[in-house]
This record gives C-alpha cells, sequence and structure tokens, in this order.
C-alpha cells in the first residue's frame, strides 16, 4: 500500500499520508519515489488549483518510525554514509516534493503531527487544526537532530524563539496552543476538519489557477530575498499574469458587477 493517496473532487485534491496502522509514519523505503510522483502528477495538471493535505485515521504524522529506528532496519540502517544517503534520496525526496507543490497546500492536521509530521505540516501554505491535533518536535528526546528541514521551516512559520523552545524542550503543544503561537490558522472541532478545508480549498480554487501558483512563487521566493528582487519577481509574474483570458474576465467581471468565472486560460 503506497504511503499517499489521492483523491480528486474537481478542482481540489486530497492527498492522504495513508499508513494509520504506524499513525502515519514516514520514511519507509520507497516513500520519497511515492511522495514525490504524486506531487509531481498535481504539478503537471493545470485543473488542481488547491490541495488539501491530511493523515488517515487518528494521526496526521508521527513522525519517523520508532520501532524502524530501534531495530534499525530500512532507511535507518547501515553506516553513516547510507543513513545520510537514505535522508537525502528518500526521506528529503518527499520533503523536497511537498515543499515544491506549485499551488495552494491546506494542511488539515486531523491529529498527532509530531517530528517530522510537524516538519510536513509547516511544509503546507495553511494550516487547519483538529481540536484534537498536537504538535512538536521531539527529536532531541531520541538523541537526534531537526534532520528533515524543520530548523529552517518551524522558525518562519512561528519565529525563532518559540521554535527554538520546542525544539530544545521536545514539548508537544495542543492545537490551541499551536493556534496561539501561529503554528495553525484556526482549530476547529474534529468531525468538521475535512469539511472546514474543502470550504476554504473551495474559495481558493475559484480563482485563477495561474495566478494562484505564480502567487504562491512570490510568498515563497520573497522570505529569501531583497524587497527590490521581490518587486522585480512580481513585475515579471505579473506580465504573466496579464497575458491569460483570466485576467481579462476579472476585469470585465468587476465592471459588470458580476462574479467572475475563471477557467485558467
Amino acid at each position: 500500500m503506497s504511503i499517499i493517496t489521492t483523491e480528486r473532487q474537481g478542482p481540489i485534491a486530497i492527498l492522504r499520508l495513508n499508513r494509520p496502522d504506524l499513525m502515519n509514519a514516514l520514511g519507509a523505503p520507497g516513500d520519497g519515489e511515492a511522495i514525490q510522483a504524486a506531487c509531481a502528477a498535481l504539478n503537471a495538471d493545470l485543473a488542481v488549483r488547491c490541495v488539501i493535505l491530511t493523515g488517515e485515521g487518528r494521526a496526521f504524522s508521527a513522525g519517523g518510525d520508532v520501532k524502524a529506528m530501534a531495530d534499525p532496519n530500512g532507511s535507518f540502517s547501515g553506516t553513516g554514509l547510507k543513513i545520510r544517503n537514505h535522508y537525502r534520496d528518500n526521506i528529503h525526496r518527499a520533503a523536497r516534493a511537498l515543499y515544491g507543490l506549485d499551488m495552494p497546500v491546506i494542511a488539515a492536521v486531523n491529529g498527532a503531527a509530531i517530528g517530522l509530521g510537524c516538519d510536513v505540516a509547516c511544509m503546507a501554505d495553511i494550516r487547519i487544526a483538529s481540536d484534537k491535533a498536537k504538535f512538536g518536535v521531539t527529536f532531541l528526546k531520541l538523541g537526534l537532530v531537526p534532520g528533515d528541514g524543520g530548523s529552517w521551516l518551524l522558525p518562519r512559520v512561528i519565529g525563532a524563539s518559540r521554535a527554538a523552545e520546542l525544539f530544545f524542550t521536545g514539548d508537544v503543544i495542543d492545537a490551541q496552543t499551536a493556534a496561539d503561537w501561529g503554528l495553525v490558522s484556526r482549530v476547529v472541532p474534529h468531525d468538521t476538519l475535512l469539511d472546514e478545508a474543502l470550504a476554504l480549498a473551495t474559495k481558493i480554487a475559484a480563482l485563477p489557477p495561474h495566478s494562484l501558483r505564480l502567487t504562491k512563487t512570490l510568498l515563497r521566493q520573497g522570505q529569501n530575498t531583497s524587497y527590490d528582487t521581490a518587486l522585480d519577481m512580481a513585475a515579471f509574474a505579473q506580465v504573466n499574469a496579464h497575458a491569460t483570458a483570466d485576467y481579462r474576465e476579472g476585469v470585465a467581471a468587476l465592471i459588470d458587477k458580476r462574479p467572475p468565472d475563471f477557467k485558467g486560460e
């Protein structure tokens, strides 16, 4: 069974981490390839305007498979160089693919998001949490370091001080604390989580897909560049937006005082 499944609801794709018996633990051999393939297919499909990322069962993702670490086997076995390559060619392959999704991504965090699982949630653009969700980056409690890009992601989401507190203590926080800290946008009742995510995704998917993808690119690149460079990138992106039929539709709809009908053209 693949670690990830894809379901389509019109212009919305739902990605589910699919290892519920292991709380959607990640890092087994082949996970990187499977996740990369799923994400590449979505990027290639210009009809996809928004993605919801969630977990099957009671967890979002509990991170790496601790039993495989204890044995050790799979990605956690062999010499130091072999383990490094397992991270780079498998776990990091999955991380790059999820972070590299071109369209807006909503993480619907349905349960525990621990370690790599918390990192995966941070790869999304928007996070909504079930009231049963919890978050932690507990690497140091296992004698490990943040190995999956979380040391880069988490400070950008909640700030350096709070990220350091979570890393250095290994504390696990509940959904409301995550909202107070800005880790998630909102907390919703567990039974309505997917409906809330779909409602938000539907609102996003009503907007022009080319401009959605261009805007995500500007947001991502703007985190690591100067203001002048960001303005230059925006100008080039705007040229592409002006060339679309959706731009002409948006202007016409505003003048006509009617809802726009964006077709991705």
